[in-house]
C-alpha cells in the first residue's frame, strides 16, 4: 500500500533521521517527493510511504509520538484548460512526468495516477491555471 504524507517538523527534531527509521523500525519505504529542511527552522516533507498498511500505521503513530505533525495528502492538482496556453514549464519540474506534452500537438496531458501533489508545478506556470483543491 502507499499512503502520501506532509510531515512538518518541529525545530528540536529536524536532525532526526526519519526516513532511515521508518526503514529500520517499521519496514516503511519513504520516497521523498519534496523537501524543505534547514537548521533551526521549521522543516516540512511531503513523503509517500509504502509497506504493509499496519506498518504504516503504526510509523505514523511513532511520527506523532516524536512531536512530527502528520498530514494526509487529500489534495489534488487541478488544472483550468481554458486558462492553460500549453507552455510546457510544469512539465520540466514535475518529478513523476504526470505532466507531459503531447508530441504531435503540444497540448498539455495531465495523468492524475503519477501525480503526487508537490506542487512544483503550481508557482512554475506563468498564468496561474494550476492550482490543488481538496
Amino acid at each position: 500500500m502507499k499512503k502520501r504524507v506532509t510531515l512538518t517538523f518541529p525545530q528540536r527534531t529536524i536532525q532526526m533521521p526519519v526516513t532511515y527509521r521508518l526503514a529500520k523500525d517499521f519496514n516503511v519505504a519513504s520516497n521523498i517527493i519534496r523537501a524543505q529542511v534547514a537548521p533551526n527552522q521549521v522543516g516540512k516533507l511531503v513523503v509517500e510511504l509504502q509497506g504493509d498498511i499496519d506498518e504504516i500505521d503504526a510509523a505514523v503513530e511513532w511520527m506523532r509520538s516524536q512531536h512530527i505533525q502528520v498530514s494526509l495528502a487529500s489534495r489534488e492538482i487541478v488544472i483550468d484548460e481554458e486558462t492553460c496556453v500549453d507552455c510546457g514549464l510544469c512539465t520540466g519540474v514535475c518529478p513523476t512526468t504526470a505532466l507531459t506534452l503531447e508530441p504531435e500537438t503540444f497540448k498539455l496531458q495531465f495523468e492524475r495516477s503519477r501525480c503526487v501533489v508537490c506542487e512544483q508545478c503550481i508557482s512554475t506556470c506563468p498564468v496561474q491555471a494550476i492550482a490543488t483543491t481538496f
